[in-house]
C-alpha cells in the first residue's frame, strides 16, 4: 500500500498506523504524540457518546498540513483541511478510533464518527470528532470510563493539562468527568502499574482513563 499525498495512508499517523501495526510490543515506541480533550455527551438522563478534540505535536503537525495551503494565504481553513480529515477518519475507524468505552469493565460498542473536522491554530493541528456510544448509559449507571489510548504504543495520548475530560452541557451537577486511573482514586497513581515515563520531555501515563461519576441523588 503506497504512501502518498493521494494514497489511502496519507493522513492520519500516515507512518504510526502501518508501522504500529507491524511492530513488536518489545519494539513499539511513541512516534506520534497526541493531547486529547474529552467532552462526554449527556442527553435527556443518558451519557449518548464522546466529543474529542486530538492535538497533534509539532512535527506531525508540519507533516500533515505540508501542500495544504491552496490559496496560499498562510491560514489553513477547514476546508483545505476537509479532505485530510476525512482520511483521518476513515484510518481510525480500523483502530477504534483509540477510544474504548466500558461500564463495569464491559465494553461498550461505538457508532460511526460524525460531526468531525481538522482545525489549526497557533501552529496546532487538531482533531475534533464525535463517537456515538451503541447504547446510551443511564446517567445513575456506576463504572463508565473511557479510555483513549493506542495499544501498541506506537501513538502517545496524553490528557490536556487543562479540563481533559469534561460533561456536555445539560449534564447534571451531581455528575462528574475526570481523568484518572480505574479503581483509586485521581491523582493517587500514575497507572495501572503505578508507572510514568518521560519521553522527548513527553509524559505518558499507562492506564489512565476518564471516569464518569455521579454522586447524590
Amino acid at each position: 500500500m503506497s504512501m502518498t499525498r493521494t494514497g489511502p495512508l496519507w493522513g492520519v499517523l500516515a507512518v504510526a498506523l502501518l508501522s504500529g501495526a507491524l511492530a513488536t510490543p518489545a519494539q513499539a515506541h511513541p512516534h506520534v504524540w497526541i493531547v486529547y480533550e474529552t467532552t462526554v455527551v449527556y442527553e435527556k438522563g443518558t451519557f449518548v457518546g464522546v466529543r474529542h478534540k486530538w492535538s497533534f505535536d509539532e512535527f506531525y503537525t508540519a507533516m500533515a498540513i505540508e501542500g495544504l495551503d491552496k490559496n496560499k494565504d498562510g491560514v489553513y481553513d477547514r476546508e483545505e483541511l476537509a479532505e485530510l480529515a476525512k482520511v483521518n477518519i476513515d484510518g481510525l475507524k480500523d483502530f477504534s478510533f483509540f477510544t474504548f468505552p466500558a461500564l463495569a469493565g464491559t465494553e461498550i460498542k461505538i457508532g460511526e464518527a460524525r460531526d468531525y473536522w481538522l482545525e489549526h491554530k497557533d501552529g496546532v493541528l487538531s482533531l475534533v470528532f464525535t463517537l456515538p456510544f451503541a447504547s446510551p448509559v443511564l446517567e445513575e449507571a456506576k463504572g463508565l470510563t473511557i479510555a483513549v489510548h493506542d495499544p501498541t504504543y506506537f501513538i502517545a495520548f496524553e490528557p490536556a493539562k487543562t479540563d481533559p475530560a469534561r460533561l456536555s452541557e445539560g449534564a447534571p451537577r451531581r455528575c462528574k468527568a475526570l481523568v484518572g486511573t480505574p479503581g483509586q482514586q485521581p491523582g493517587k497513581g500514575a497507572g495501572l502499574d503505578g508507572q510514568q515515563s518521560q519521553l522527548g520531555g513527553f509524559s505518558i501515563s499507562v492506564g489512565k482513563a476518564i471516569m464518569v461519576e455521579c454522586n447524590g441523588p
